[in-house]
C-alpha cells in the first residue's frame, strides 16, 4: 500500500564542525581543530539514518544551487534515500556551525538559508509523497507554517512524528497530530512554558500529554528515554557506550523510532530500539557518517 516507510520533511544543512578543548564564553576566542564539512540538517540526518537501517525513505527539503547543496544531494543518494522531493534554489544551502568538546558534547548555531524557503506550497505540491508514506516525520528547522501544512496534508492512516527542535510553542493543531512528540529536557520546558514542570521526566511527559499529543517520548541522553501514552509511562534503559560525538544522535533516535512504529512496534519497543541506534551513533564522529546499519545495531 505504501511506497515509503518514512517521509521526512525538514532541513538539509552543511555542517561546519570544529573540535575545541572547551566552548567559548561571551566575548571569548578559543582555538580549534581544522574545519570539517559534513552533510547534515535534522531532516537530512533523519532520512539518512532511516535509510541506513533499511527503511524505504524519502526526503522533502530545500537546498541551494551550490556546492553544499550538491554535497547534500550526493549524501542522500549514497544512503539510498529517494530525492524526488529534494528541491533546489531560492537561497544558499543552510549551514550549521558546530563546536564539539572532548566529552563529545556539542553547541550548534544554524543559518537556515534555503530551509527557510521550504513553504506550505511546496508541501501541497508533494501530495503524492504524503499519500505514499506510512509515517511522516518533521522538525522545526523549517518554517512553522510549513509544519502546520504537513499536518494538514497527512494521508488517512499515516502517522506523524515531530521532534520540535529548535523548540518553540506549538499550535494545538500540530500537537494533536503528534504520535509521538519527541523531546529532550530543554525542548519539553520550552513547549510547556509556564506550566508547573517539576523535576521528573515522568511529570514533563504527563503534562505534555495533557496538551494534546497522542503520545510523548522524552529522551534523557545517557539515562535512556521514557515513552508515555494513555496506557501509561514506561522507562527505556540506555545502552552504555563511550561517547565520542553526540552530533546527530537525536536525529538517529527519531528516525529509528519513526521507522519502527511504522513496522507495527509498540511505542516502548520502538523507543528501546531507537535508544540502541542513538547509542551506536555517538561512538563515531560526525552526524550522518556516524549512523549505524541494522546489523551494527544488532551487534551493539
Amino acid at each position: 500500500m505504501y511506497d515509503y516507510d518514512l517521509l521526512v520533511v525538514g532541513s538539509a544543512n552543511a555542517d561546519l564542525v570544529i573540535g575545541v578543548e572547551r566552548r567559548p564564553g561571551a566575548g571569548e576566542t578559543v582555538l580549534g581543530s581544522d574545519l570539517a564539512v559534513h552533510p547534515g540538517g535534522k531532516g537530512a540526518n533523519q532520512a539518512v539514518a532511516a535509510a541506513r537501517l533499511g527503511a524505504r525513505t524519502a526526503l522533502l527539503a530545500r537546498v541551494g544551487d551550490d556546492a553544499h547543496g550538491r554535497l547534500l544531494l550526493d549524501a542522500q543518494r549514497a544512503a539510498g534515500v529517494d530525492t524526488v522531493g529534494l528541491l533546489v534554489g531560492g537561497a544558499p544551502t543552510g549551514v550549521a556551525l558546530i563546536t564539539v568538546d572532548p566529552s563529545g558534547d556539542n553547541s550548534i548555531v544554524v543559518s537556515p538559508g534555503a530551509n527557510g524557503r521550504l513553504t506550505p506550497q511546496d508541501v501541497r505540491a508533494a501530495a503524492g509523497l504524503f499519500h505514499a508514506s506510512r509515517v511522516v516525520s518533521a522538525q522545526l528547522e523549517i518554517p512553522l507554517e510549513t509544519v502546520v501544512e504537513v499536518v494538514r496534508c497527512l494521508a488517512p492512516g499515516s502517522r506523524f512524528v515531530l521532534n520540535p527542535s529548535p523548540p518553540r510553542p506549538l499550535p494545538a493543531e500540530v500537537l494533536a497530530a503528534c504520535d509521538p512528540l519527541i523531546v529532550n529536557e530543554h525542548e519539553a520546558r520550552v513547549i510547556l512554558g509556564d506550566a508547573a514542570v517539576g523535576d521528573e521526566p515522568e511529570d514533563w511527559a504527563r503534562i505534555l500529554l495533557a496538551k494534546g499529543p497522542r503520545s510523548v517520548v522524552v529522551t534523557l541522553g545517557a539515562d535512556g528515554a521514557l515513552a508515555a501514552s494513555a496506557a501509561g509511562v514506561v522507562r527505556v534503559a540506555s545502552v552504555p557506550v563511550d561517547a565520542v560525538d553526540t552530533t546527530g544522535a537525536g536525529d538517529s533516535f527519531t528516525a529509528a523510532l519513526a521507522w519502527k512504529l511504522g513496522t507495527g512496534s509498540s511505542l516502548a519497543d520502538a523507543a528501546a530500539y531507537a535508544a540502541r541506534v542513538g547509542a551506536a551513533a555517538v561512538t563515531r564522529r560526525g552526524a550522518q557518517e556516524s549512523f549505524p546499519t541494522a546489523q551494527e545495531v544488532a551487534a551493539l
